[in-house]
């Protein structure tokens, strides 16, 4: 099947009607198989970015979320405690877990964790990656749980004939070895990756492994009237976790870890696998479905303090959770000014949570009999959603796309002693949207969209369920408008000016893991984003973006004296910045620059604390085409030496309450060799 390449200069020259569909921007190469079906989030809605192949495989990262550093607007929440290692946001919702609002897929299917968490991102490399696509917003109605700010699907390598190879050795010791291979046979595709990584860490008790093996093939061609395949990933990562430090151990041993945290680790198997079928019905009609299967199992063991007493900081955390799903699309082309569509989903999670709390001993014996069980539980959790939306271009100028989406959940949970408790009833959870694009010019576009997503709760526990005395609670409803316009100051250039704001009722902070719950009330969030990409010649790429936001409390029901209204939410920065230059000096040798900042913040809802998080990092690279089947590249992160921390702020394990830090890893350095074979 022939690739097209969707490229920076291609979408400067689009026409006009293009431009009507379409208010999104690309940064790289896309690779776009065509095929006709569901309909894509770059046809449809209105704030999308896409970051291609070409800025994600020479890349080198611990983990496969950090890639997102490089894409407009998007938090990175670095906690790097061995497979516990972070996470991405944005639109002013924070990485913290409280409130998991993104929804992650991989390759369309649904890949969140039940609480919510991206663990699944873990298990995807750079080199089997064709792009990234975010969608940021209330208006995309394809998706319903975890999807109250926006959602991000990582799109693996799919057809050709190729053979690729990359092997990296840097900083730490770090070894990482991929393999991607691609083989097309008529009507038959499959594609393999394999990918190992080890590390010591940069601070002590810092050790790292994984593998991931990833397979699909695929049979047949949707012009020809069915395709059907199979995805297939299997993921293991064991680690080691140095602890969090306290502002004076911090002082006083940067790269060291605690004896306390001598024990701590973490067992992590990941597995996903999907069936696909695509079917053309008629020449107007087309169905699409998605059959997956998730199982996750996770066995951490995490010191949270050196405490001979208090809450029991010393902790072991066991997840079984399987996730089995279905997912259908229908695409009718009703006319050239008409597309409708409509899809539905139905998921059944079959959750086990068990945790248990160990006396004081330094390291923490995790073989010994734990003082208390806390949690083990099993419970069960089920969406059923649908979606209708109508892509009506009523003027080649003018695109206008309604929709409508439904959700239920339906599930119980039984704890020890086999009290029982159903899920909370949410009822049906409506969601109008609508999104609106109008172009100016061949260049200028401007647009508009409105809608409307949900929190429900997760965990095994209270409040998600209803134990004894746990009082019934409404989804919180999350409302949100943009408006933007996205223009080409000159040629070869695509830019995007935007303002938004998202208005949540009864919002509320939940973390499963540790049993927290925090209603905030009415929330706001609301921002700018401004971005601009553009190539200067035949030599130079530039990029940069600045996304300025803030997310305040605007009501509580908490007594006078003790309401937290008008004080910002925990772990948000203010400014969010990228900016990005590559120079070709010759048809062998680029040279790269990327800079990010980002601002600091409040560790908890009463803003009572010092900020933190803020940083200013740059970051170099340089590649060497040897031949045309080998090329070297060198990158340098954080250049400066920057030495900046995560922090969170322990309310539940010190004597007092504090801020806990993780450091970043400091100056580091990769060499990697890749070949096409």
């Amino acid at each position: 099947m022939k690739l097209h390449t969707l490229s920076l200069a291609l979408l400067a020259a689009l026409p006009a009607i293009a431009h009507a569909q379409s208010a999104n921007t690309t940064m790289g190469t896309v690779h776009v198989h065509q095929t006709r079906g569901q309909l894509t989030a770059n046809e449809v809605l209105t704030s999308v970015d896409v970051l291609g192949a070409e800025r994600i495989e020479d890349q080198t990262v611990s983990q496969s979320w950090e890639l997102l550093g490089q894409m407009p607007g998007i938090q990175l929440t670095e906690t790097r405690q061995g497979a516990e290692s972070g996470k991405v946001s944005f639109r002013a919702f924070n990485g913290e877990g409280y409130l998991n609002a993104i929804k992650t897929l991989i390759d369309g299917i649904p890949s969140n964790v039940n609480s919510g968490n991206q663990r699944f991102i873990d298990m995807l490399f750079p080199l089997e990656i064709d792009y990234i696509e975010v969608v940021r917003g209330t208006n995309d109605p394809r998706y319903g749980l975890h999807n109250i700010g926006g959602n991000i699907n990582f799109g693996t390598r799919q057809g050709g004939d190729y053979t690729d190879a990359r092997l990296t050795y840097g900083s730490f010791d770090t070894r990482m070895a991929q393999i991607a291979l691609g083989r097309e046979h008529g009507e038959f595709q499959q594609n393999w990756f394999v990918g190992v990584q080890t590390s010591d860490g940069y601070r002590d008790h810092d050790t790292s492994e994984k593998y991931s093996l990833g397979g699909k093939w695929f049979y047949g061609h949707l012009e020809d009237g069915m395709r059907v395949g199979l995805t297939a990933r299997v993921y293991h990562h064991k680690a080691d976790e140095p602890g969090f430090l306290t502002a004076d151990e911090l002082a006083t041993m940067r790269r060291g870890s605690n004896p306390r945290n001598a024990n701590d680790g973490d067992d992590r198997d990941m597995r996903q696998f999907a069936v696909h079928m695509d079917l053309a019905l008629s020449d107007d009609l087309m169905l699409g479905t998605k059959l997956y299967h998730n199982p996750y199992q996770d066995d951490r063991r995490i010191t949270f303090s050196g405490l001979p007493t208090g809450n029991a900081p010393r902790q072991r955390r066991v997840w079984d959770e399987k996730q089995t799903g279905l997912m259908a699309t229908l695409t009718w082309t009703a006319s050239d000014a008409l597309t409708l569509e409509a899809g539905a989903n139905h998921e059944q999670q079959t959750n086990a949570y068990l945790r248990e709390r160990f006396n004081y001993s330094v390291p923490t014996d995790f073989e010994a009999a734990p003082a208390r069980v806390q949690n083990d539980d099993v419970h069960t959790f089920d969406n059923t959603g649908a979606y209708v939306q109508a892509i009506w271009q009523p003027l080649e100028s003018l695109k206008i796309v309604p929709a409508y989406r439904v959700d239920r959940f339906d599930g119980a949970t039984t704890l020890p002693g086999g009290i029982r408790g159903p899920l909370q009833d949410y009822g049906t959870i409506g969601q109008p949207k609508l999104s609106v694009v109008y172009a100016l010019t061949a260049d200028t576009n401007v647009y508009a969209n409105w809608g409307r997503t949900f929190q429900v709760l997760t965990g095994a526990t209270a409040p998600a369920y209803l134990t004894p005395g746990q009082a019934s609670l409404r989804p919180s409803t999350n409302t949100g408008v943009e408006a933007g316009i996205r223009f080409s100051p000159f040629a070869g250039s695509q830019a995007r000016l935007a303002v938004w704001q998202q208005d949540a009722e009864n919002e509320v902070s939940n973390m499963p893991a540790t049993g927290t719950t925090v209603v905030l009330g009415k929330t706001r969030r609301r921002g700018v984003d401004a971005q601009i990409d553009a190539r200067l010649g035949d030599a130079w790429t530039v990029w940069a973006s600045h996304a300025y936001q803030e997310a305040k409390i605007q009501r509580d029901d908490r007594a006078p004296g003790v309401s937290i209204e008008g004080n910002e939410v925990a772990a948000t920065p203010r400014y969010i910045s990228n900016i990005g230059i590559d120079y070709q000096a010759s048809d062998a040798l680029q040279f790269g620059l990327q800079a990010r900042a980002q601002g600091d913040y409040y560790l908890e809802e009463q803003n009572i604390t010092d900020k933190f998080g803020g940083f200013a990092i740059v970051d170099l690279s340089a590649q060497y085409r040897i031949n045309p089947r080998m090329r070297v590249d060198v990158q340098l992160r954080n250049i400066t030496g920057r030495e900046y921390v995560y922090a969170w702020y322990d309310s539940f394990f010190q004597e007092t309450t504090q801020p806990m830090f993780s450091p970043s890893a400091g100056r580091t350095a990769f060499v990697s060799l890749h070949v096409t074979l």
